[in-house]
């Protein structure tokens, strides 16, 4: 009888550490992110420490350039890009795993209240249907709302939670936003 008990002790011992890992490999998270100027960097890697997740630079083909970001000048590269809806800039095709990740942080700068053109490209490059996709952003002037709503609208088949403006946000207040 004593066999027997401890056979079964065994057994379950067994299956609850295979279902404890196929629980911890199901939850695999990717935080990628576009950075023109080095802020939505540092909040992806602040992300990426709390929430233990792998960090992913989208990178553009062509980076950009101070001129390319002068939002004053209507001819400039990302004035171009924002103002035209179908504009998809290219980017490095370096991401290999993505069907690892149940779970992606994507960050960007914010851009005429939007996410950049070249979330798009990513987005459509990648399959996150049915992924649980969570935004961050960094802004000098807008919140994260406008640029969420029209992710959300573009790819509905995306899991879209809650996301979060970065400016500012410290350690702490990044931890609270990762919990919910």
């Amino acid at each position: 009888m004593k066999r027997i008990v401890l056979f079964m002790v065994m057994v379950s011992m067994v299956c609850i550490a295979s279902y404890a890992q196929k629980a911890a490999e199901g939850t695999k998270v990717l935080v990628a992110y576009f950075s023109a100027t080095g802020n939505t960097e540092k909040a992806a890697q602040q992300v990426a420490s709390i929430v233990s997740g792998d960090l992913h630079k989208i990178q553009p083909e062509k980076s950009y350039t101070s001129a390319d970001l002068n939002w004053r000048d209507k001819s400039s590269r990302s004035s171009v890009e924002m103002d035209d809806p179908t504009s998809r800039p290219a980017f490095i095709d370096d991401l290999k795993n993505l069907a690892e990740y149940d779970t992606v942080y994507l960050g960007f700068p914010i851009w005429w209240n939007q996410a950049p053109r070249l979330i798009n490209t990513f987005l459509e490059k990648y399959d996150l249907s049915g992924k649980t996709v969570i935004p961050f952003a960094t802004s000098g002037s807008s919140n994260i709302s406008n640029a969420e709503s029209e992710l959300r609208k573009a790819y509905p088949d995306v899991n879209w939670q809650k996301g979060k403006l970065m400016n500012g946000a410290t350690e702490e207040d990044i931890k609270n936003w990762t919990k919910k």
